[in-house]
């Protein structure tokens, strides 16, 4: 679903001269298939947005670079196809949301600190999965444990 809708939207940014969107979604693309020939198989739809997300936090961390360096112009172009990336995940969760998730996660595993991390992260991951940025879904983890 997610890659058949890649594709139509390459076609639309060919057909509408977007060169930026074309680029970004070609990268996306290209990212998919190498996964793929990794994986050595299709991927689902959570692998795929899984790929999407990396490639976000890919862009983030140029953008954080690209200020720390004064090259704003490659900054803004990074969050352009930061926001283009971001159109193929579904609508994010709140921080209220996970921190219900990672409170439930740590009463069933019975976590006790951040030795249990490990535990809270594999048990609350699928379910966030594609919903939430995982740098900001365990940062939440280290709040919680270290309460």
């Amino acid at each position: 679903m997610i890659k058949e809708k890649i594709d139509k939207d390459i076609i639309e940014a060919m057909k509408s001269h977007n060169e930026n969107a074309l680029t970004v979604l070609r990268m996306l693309k290209s990212a998919i298939k190498n996964s793929e020939i990794q994986k050595m198989k299709d991927l689902d739809e959570s692998d795929i947005l899984g790929v999407i997300q990396s490639q976000i936090k890919s862009r983030k961390d140029s953008v954080e670079l690209y200020k720390q360096g004064g090259r704003e112009e490659l900054a803004q172009k990074e969050e352009a196809e930061i926001a283009i990336l971001m159109a193929y995940l579904p609508e994010q969760m709140s921080d209220e949301d996970i921190e219900a998730i990672i409170v439930k996660a740590i009463a069933e595993t019975g976590a006790t600190g951040m030795q249990d991390m490990g535990k809270v992260m594999g048990k609350i991951m699928p379910e966030t999965k594609g919903k939430a940025d995982p740098s900001k879904v365990s940062q939440i983890v280290k709040e919680e444990l270290s309460k």
